[in-house]
């Protein structure tokens, strides 16, 4: 697996080599998160409304993609994809920056954290339980919250420049509220002048809260990357396949390759030369047969 998980993972059902199994209902008690994209000229409604629920005794997070402010240069490719011809540069603020704005200039009357992942675990842990107990309300942070945290009393997630996030990641992230009884959203800021795979994005998460969907639409977008090389996203070398326009062509050529599988595994009859030759030139640097 690389750092694209679901749509690689949806490509790899599509070949036929995974079995799924579907869960396609949200646990009992629990409401559809709303979650809408806003750019700049919003933060100050985002802010009223993120003070208000607050108020009600509710949660935050904030996450966004930087560290520290110098690893702008060192973001994975997998959470860029700006468009070449975009010159704007993003307004992008670490971590620390955005924990000392929203705790000094936005919130000075709430309790303001960070958490990122170069922290000590005794660090990311007390924090973590801090946050769980109600005694930290919003938490700034970076993906390091994306899998594995609970938090039922956490309605609002807000992703700061979320058009640099793949639609995997922020789906991630936005199912780390909207886990209890209580109504949550995402919101997720963008740059105005983002690119058009940023704004398709944010145009996806809002219309679409369904896992699937988003899958093939992040599949779509990135690409499946290599299954035998480390490119994590792009097309792959397909010459006349489209894995949604052609699926019915790949399901029978996936048939005729279980056939082939079954009856000669190791292409050693002659009538399977031309394949055998085929696929070690193909792959002859990933797996040699």
């Amino acid at each position: 697996m690389t750092a694209t998980p679901i749509p690689r993972t949806l490509a790899l059902i599509l070949y036929g080599d995974l079995d799924i199994s579907i869960i396609d209902e949200l646990p009992p008690n629990r409401k559809k998160i709303e979650t809408y994209a806003v750019t700049k000229r919003m933060e100050q409604r985002v802010n009223d409304f993120i003070r208000k629920n607050i108020n009600e005794g509710r949660q935050a997070y904030v996450v966004c993609p930087l560290v520290e402010e110098k690893e702008e240069e060192q973001l994975q490719e997998s959470s860029l994809e700006y468009e070449s011809k975009n010159n704007n540069k993003p307004d992008l603020k670490a971590v620390k920056q955005w924990t000392e704005i929203y705790q000094n200039q936005i919130f000075p009357e709430y309790k303001v954290a960070c958490i990122y992942g170069k922290m000590k675990q005794s660090e990311k842990d007390e924090i973590m339980e801090n946050f769980k107990n109600g005694k930290i309300d919003i938490l700034i942070s970076t993906t390091v919250i994306e899998v594995g945290v609970n938090v039922p009393n956490a309605s609002i997630m807000v992703v700061e420049n979320a058009d640099r996030f793949g639609l995997a990641q922020l789906h991630q992230l936005r199912g780390r509220v909207g886990r209890g009884e209580y109504q949550s959203y995402c919101i997720l800021k963008y740059n105005s002048s983002s690119g058009e795979i940023g704004r398709e994005r944010m145009k996806t998460m809002q219309e679409t809260n369904d896992g699937f969907i988003i899958a093939e639409k992040d599949l779509e977008l990135r690409g499946t990357g290599e299954f035998f090389g480390t490119r994590q996203h792009g097309l792959p070398e397909f010459k006349i396949a489209n894995l949604f326009i052609d699926m019915p062509m790949l399901k029978s050529v996936q048939s005729v390759a279980l056939k082939i599988e079954s009856e000669d595994s190791g292409l050693k009859l002659e009538k399977n030369k031309r394949l055998r030759d085929l696929v070690d030139k193909k792959l002859k640097q990933s797996i040699p047969l």
